[in-house]
């Protein structure tokens, strides 16, 4: 009789990329988003309540929208990805009309900008965009993988980016928005296509031309006078000869920066933020923090963005097909690109485009859409699995 004890071996099973990877990745953006109401708060609060109304009038208006987008991020973490390909087309076209419904009645017109739609709650169609393309794109760009490696594939993908990019900047002059949309579908085909070469080049010739155009008008080629937005330019480079128009907020922010020092003042006790730069819990909210918490409170939250955008990019390089790539890809690009312009344009980097910082700025529909992505890309995560 064998009395060999036999040991039954229970297969080992794939263990998900889930806990301590989509936990940091939550914690993160947590931190981001109650840190962001914090700072909403003691930004808005005497401008509020200068307008008339009470002085949680912008944090409740931002928490509302967050809570919002909270249930959006966890309800779509927990559904398949690849049930987006299902509203792909649907997303793209959505994004077109609700862009062009600007134009209608529907339009609201906003601190001089018609950028926003009046749907019962205000909705700002470019953030619906943003979503809309990288969801878009992503299938596209997977049904069409042997087309998009040739010109004419590439061609036909670059006219389809740029039909919601120049709705964008034509119907609502939103420049950033529409770099943005544009700027995440040519990542995606930079990720999918084999050869770099020609995206390399091509980009080099776009930031040659850029630079080109900002000579031109810093030597007085042409005259700023002629445009709105080449007097933009002509503001970016010498703020202080308009400092009276175009130039004001630029130099707000600058010395709101500056005052902050390496500890800043304070939470709470910004100077600048009482008048001297307008809609200071918008676009320059990060001159406040600069400000109120110094250069710390500034690298902490450059390292807080650095830390979320790579773990965007762990699940983009580890997820199991092309289709969650992309997707997480074109999240990765969005915050990346939005985190690097809002504090270019504050420190005075790039010119004034009106972007805003994720999780932190005001704004209902930017924290919505920015926190449906993120539920994207948790989605991605929980596919994929390690042996």
């Amino acid at each position: 009789m064998d009395t060999a004890r036999r040991v039954r071996v229970r297969p080992v099973k794939k263990e998900k990329i889930q806990g301590q990877a989509d936990r940091s990745l939550i914690f993160i953006v947590l931190f981001l988003v109650v840190f962001g109401l914090i700072m909403i708060y003691s930004a808005s609060a005497y401008s509020a309540v200068r307008a008339g109304r009470k002085a949680n009038y912008y944090l409740m208006s931002q928490l509302r929208a967050t809570l919002l987008g909270l249930l959006a991020m966890a309800g779509i973490s927990k559904v398949d990805y690849h049930v987006l390909k299902k509203f792909a087309w649907p997303a793209y076209f959505v994004s077109l009309v609700l862009i062009a419904l600007v134009l209608t009645p529907l339009g609201m017109t906003i601190n001089g900008a018609r950028r926003w739609l009046n749907l019962g709650l205000s909705l700002q169609p470019a953030e619906v965009a943003k979503v809309g393309v990288i969801v878009f794109f992503s299938a596209y760009v997977c049904g069409n993988l042997k087309r998009v490696q040739h010109l004419r594939g590439i061609i036909k993908t670059i006219i389809l980016a740029a039909v919601p990019a120049l709705m964008v900047y034509s119907i609502t002059d939103n420049l950033s928005s529409a770099i943005i949309i544009f700027a995440i579908v040519y990542i995606m085909l930079f990720i999918a296509s084999p050869k770099s070469a020609p995206y390399i080049i091509l980009a080099a010739v776009l930031v040659t031309i850029a630079m080109l155009i900002v000579y031109v008008i810093a030597h007085n080629i042409i005259p700023a006078e002629l445009s709105y937005r080449l007097g933009r330019i002509k503001a970016w480079l010498d703020p202080e000869a308009y400092a009276s128009n175009r130039g004001f907020q630029t130099l707000q922010a600058l010395y709101s920066i500056g005052s902050g020092g390496v500890l800043g003042k304070g939470l709470g006790q910004s100077t600048q933020k009482l008048g001297f730069v307008p809609e200071a819990q918008n676009d320059m909210i990060f001159s406040i923090i600069c400000e109120e918490l110094g250069m710390f409170g500034a690298l902490a939250v450059i390292l807080l963005f650095i830390m979320l955008i790579y773990h965007l990019l762990m699940i983009a390089t580890n997820a199991p097909d092309l289709f969650g790539s992309l997707l997480v890809t074109g999240v990765m690009t969005h915050f990346a690109l939005q985190v690097v312009l809002n504090i270019a344009v504050v420190t005075n980097t790039l010119l004034n485009t009106g972007i805003t910082l994720p999780f932190i700025s005001y704004g209902g529909s930017s924290s919505v859409f920015l926190l449906t992505e993120i539920g994207i890309a948790l989605s991605v995560s929980r596919s994929i699995r390690m042996g």
